[in-house]
């Protein structure tokens, strides 16, 4: 449908293969599994979440927030909630909004979750996105922790309203409401600027990695796990370099899911997971660059 090649794909993004969920299957779904599985893993039930907050630029619909819908699937029933839209960062920025509830004492745990069907939103003739997003959701639990066990260190978030140009979906809004002119001119798609957006993202996830580092007496080299956004390889690579990092403290996993927006520091920490790449008690720096522009940093000790 595109004038592309496996090999121009692999070289410029570093991705393989994607995910792209059957007809009919919605955000919420694919938010549902994920927390299903975190859930059971965590041997909890859905009544004792205390609230839902959801990461996610496709929601079901504008409203109600794809989190109401995601509490009545569950079963969540003691649980409010909302959505978070911040594009590619859309997972921290929703991650630091559950850890302020557990924080201030507000709640004892907090459902978290960074999902999207990009493929809902993605227009296939257009090479600038269309090889580019996939389909995904992950979901974690946040708890207070005891003395002396691992937590949340700190964040470090930031907009610049200016990059909106370079990356939107401009229709869909109030700004330009759905119309027979809307649609044929593709306005309800992705519509990027790929080289500007690279180009930031390049300069500002590693600014912001090094400075909630350096603000809490850390240098890349204490970090014992990266888990950056899974927008193109390279980003995440010339990151790393910039911290100092070897390749086997980087989680990457864009070639096996794309960029699955929200999804994909979820996807990442569930690799490091699997590939027994997180321990307890690990310093791990998550970071994000995403539409907005929004710009996301968050520091932890990993608990198991």
């Amino acid at each position: 449908m595109v004038d592309t090649s496996d090999q121009w794909i692999i070289e410029r993004t570093g991705i393989k293969q994607r995910h792209i969920v059957d007809k009919g299957t919605a955000t919420s779904d694919l938010a549902c599994q994920a927390a299903r599985q975190a859930l059971e893993r965590r041997g909890l039930s859905p009544a004792d979440i205390e609230s839902i907050v959801i990461g996610t630029v496709t929601p079901d619909m504008l409203f109600p927030s794809t989190a109401c819908l995601v509490q009545d699937k569950l079963g969540c029933k003691n649980a409010w909630g909302f959505d978070v839209s911040a594009a590619c960062s859309g997972f921290l920025y929703a991650l630091q909004t559950g850890v302020q509830f557990v924080q201030t004492g507000a709640h004892k745990r907090v459902l978290v979750i960074g999902a999207a069907v990009m493929s809902s939103i993605i227009d296939y003739t257009d090479r600038a996105t269309c090889v580019i997003f996939g389909d995904g959701a992950g979901a974690v639990i946040i708890e207070p922790a005891h003395d002396n066990e691992p937590a949340f260190i700190d964040f470090l978030h930031e907009v610049d309203g200016s990059g909106a140009c370079s990356l939107n979906m401009p229709a869909g809004g109030s700004l330009n409401p759905a119309t027979c002119e809307t649609v044929e001119k593709k306005m309800h798609f992705v519509h990027q600027d790929g080289a500007a957006v690279f180009k930031y993202a390049v300069r500002k996830m590693a600014e912001v990695s090094v400075r909630v580092l350096e603000r809490n007496g850390f240098k890349g080299s204490d970090v014992n796990v990266f888990i950056p956004h899974q927008a193109n390889k390279r980003i995440i690579t010339a990151t790393a370099d910039r911290l100092g990092l070897p390749a086997e403290r980087v989680i990457i996993n864009i070639d096996r899911y794309g960029n699955t927006t929200a999804g994909t520091i979820p996807l990442a920490m569930q690799t490091a997971i699997e590939e027994g790449r997180m321990k307890n008690g690990d310093l791990v720096l998550l970071a994000s660059v995403g539409a907005g522009f929004t710009v996301g940093a968050t520091l932890l000790r990993w608990a198991l």
